[in-house]
């Protein structure tokens, strides 16, 4: 489900089969005049486990980059050999070939698009949250909001030294960008800056407690019960 052209404020939410779990989310239009951010809700019955998965997308250039990435980033991970196995490669697996298809897919625009992503996805006692560009995860434990995910940005230490390394630049143009233009130094598609603006994920293994993820145009808010 996707907001493109949305003007008016959607929630929604709701439990799994086993009880083991609830969730919500909410989205509002922000200062654009279009919605270029998506969710994904998700709960599959995988060889016979229950699997959450949860992800808030945040367009740039237009909304197709964020609607293919929400409408084949979770069903290529559940079909990985290793998705229960090594979760964690899978995942990072999987982001970077949605990043690819994407490219592929993405032939007919003259106007570079990209999306970020952040991703929480339940897999038995584990809570996985991976994430690319600045849509944030924050984990609630005791009243307290934790961050679980780094934005990345392009005048970060290391991200700045892997975009020069590469052969890229950033500069200031209103804000750090890479080669002037971008404000996130990873991103689904951006085939443009594609050397630079890598889909790698970070990831994180957490418990099971309240977690947001959020964008700026975009808030999801997933509730996890132990």
């Amino acid at each position: 489900m996707g907001h493109r052209g949305d003007t008016k404020p959607v929630s929604g939410g709701g439990f799994s089969e086993n009880g083991k779990f609830s969730y919500g989310y909410a989205s509002s239009l922000g200062k654009r005049s279009s919605m270029e951010d998506f969710h994904e809700t998700r709960i599959d019955g995988v060889d016979g486990e229950t699997v959450g998965l949860f992800g808030v997308f945040d367009g740039h250039g237009g909304a197709r980059a964020a609607e293919f990435v929400k409408q084949n980033l979770f069903s290529n991970l559940i079909k990985h050999p290793k998705f229960f196995t090594d979760t964690k490669s899978a995942i990072a697996e999987t982001f970077t070939h949605t990043d690819s298809e994407l490219l592929k897919a993405d032939t007919t625009h003259n106007r570079d698009a990209g999306s970020t992503a952040s991703t929480a996805i339940l897999v038995g006692d584990r809570l996985v949250v991976a994430n690319v560009g600045d849509s944030r995860a924050v984990i609630c434990r005791g009243g307290d909001a934790i961050a679980v995910s780094r934005d990345h940005k392009p005048d970060q230490t290391d991200e700045r030294q892997r975009i020069e390394d590469a052969g890229g630049f950033v500069m200031w143009a209103g804000t750090w960008r890479v080669g002037g233009v971008l404000a996130v130094s990873r991103a689904f598609g951006d085939k443009l800056l594609k050397q630079y603006v890598v889909a790698d994920p970070e990831i994180k293994v957490c418990h099971k407690d309240s977690i947001h993820l959020h964008t700026g145009g975009f808030y999801q808010h997933c509730c996890l019960k132990n």
